[in-house]
C-alpha cells in the first residue's frame, strides 16, 4: 500500500517543513539505492523513519544531540557521530548514498563531497537534494520591498532569511555539477521541484507556525493532536503541492550522481 506521506510528515513536523519532506520522501520510492547504504547528516532519523521501510545501514552526523534523538527512531542499524569530512569507514565501503538536504548547510563542502567519494565504492550512486538559485529570489516579502524600490531592504530581507535557514549553497546545478565532478562524481539527472507558490507557504509558515514551538517545548512534539480531523484543512490545502511538485522554476533541486569508477 503506497504511503501517504503528506500527511505522515505533517502529523510530525510543523507543515511548512512536513509538505517539503513529504516530496522528497515520494522521490526515494523510485530510486534503487543498494546495501550497505550511507545516509550523509541523518539528523534526528525522523525522516529515514518515514521514507524507507527497511533501515538504512549507517547514519552519519556531526552534532551529538540528534545523532542520538536518532536511536529512537529506530532507522538505522548503525549510527556515528562524526564531520562528514572525516569519515571512520575505509574506502570503497558503501554500494549507495544520500543526504536530504544537507549539503546545503555545510560550508565545507568540497572536503564532505570528496569524502564521500571515498567511502563510496566505485559505480555506486549518491543522491540529495538542496535549495537552488530560485530560493532567495521566491521570498514574497523580499520581493515585496523589492517592487516598491526598498532593494536594499529586500537584500537584508533574504539574506537574514538565508541565516535563520543556516545556508551556505543556495546554488543553480551547474555549480554542483563543477562540485561534484572535481569530487570524483559524474552527475547523471537532476530535476526542480517545490514552486514559487510553495516556497511561499513555506517562506510563512516559518512565522505562523510558531506556535507549535511550545508544544515542541513543554512535550517533545511538534503536534498535540496529530489526526485527520485536526489536520484536515492543513492537508487539502498543501495536496497539490505534494501531489504536483516538480516546476521549472522550482527552489529545490534533486540530484542523482555516481561516483566515478
Amino acid at each position: 500500500m503506497k504511503k501517504d506521506f503528506l500527511f505522515l510528515q505533517i502529523s510530525s513536523l510543523p507543515y511548512f517543513r512536513g509538505f517539503l519532506r513529504a516530496v522528497e520522501s515520494s522521490y526515494y520510492q523510485d530510486l534503487f539505492l543498494p546495501s550497505p547504504v550511507y545516509d550523509v547528516g541523518c539528523g534526528d532519523g525522523h525522516f529515514a523513519s518515514l521514507t524507507f521501510d527497511n533501515k538504512l545501514d549507517v547514519g552519519l552526523d556531526p552534532w551529538h544531540k540528534p545523532i542520538h534523538e536518532a536511536k529512537g527512531y529506530g532507522a538505522y542499524k548503525s549510527l556515528v557521530e562524526a564531520d562528514g569530512a572525516r569519515s571512520p569507514f575505509p574506502s570503497n565501503y558503501f554500494a549507495s548514498g544520500l543526504s536530504n538536504s544537507v549539503l546545503e548547510h555545510i560550508p565545507h563542502i568540497d572536503a564532505v563531497l570528496a569524502e564521500t567519494a571515498r567511502v563510496l565504492k566505485p559505480g555506486s550512486p549518491f543522491v540529495f537534494c538542496v535549495p537552488n538559485h530560485n530560493f532567495l529570489p521566491t521570498l514574497s516579502i523580499g520581493r515585496a520591498l523589492d517592487k516598491i524600490g526598498l532593494r536594499s531592504m529586500g537584500n537584508l530581507y533574504r539574506a537574514f532569511f538565508n541565516r535563520i535557514s543556516r545556508h551556505y549553497h543556495c546554488d543553480p546545478p551547474s555549480v554542483w555539477k563543477e562540485l561534484l565532478e572535481r569530487n570524483g562524481f559524474t552527475l547523471e539527472r537532476w530535476w526542480h521541484y517545490f514552486s514559487p507558490e510553495a516556497m511561499r507557504v513555506l517562506e510563512w509558515g516559518h512565522y505562523f507556525g510558531a506556535p507549535t514551538l511550545l508544544p515542541h517545548a513543554l512535550f517533545n512534539r511538534w503536534i498535540i493532536a496529530p489526526t485527520r480531523w485536526n489536520l484536515y484543512f492543513t492537508e487539502r490545502a498543501l495536496r497539490k503541492f505534494v501531489d504536483h511538485p516538480e516546476h521549472p522554476q522550482g527552489t529545490f533541486t534533486f540530484y542523482v550522481a555516481r561516483k566515478r569508477p
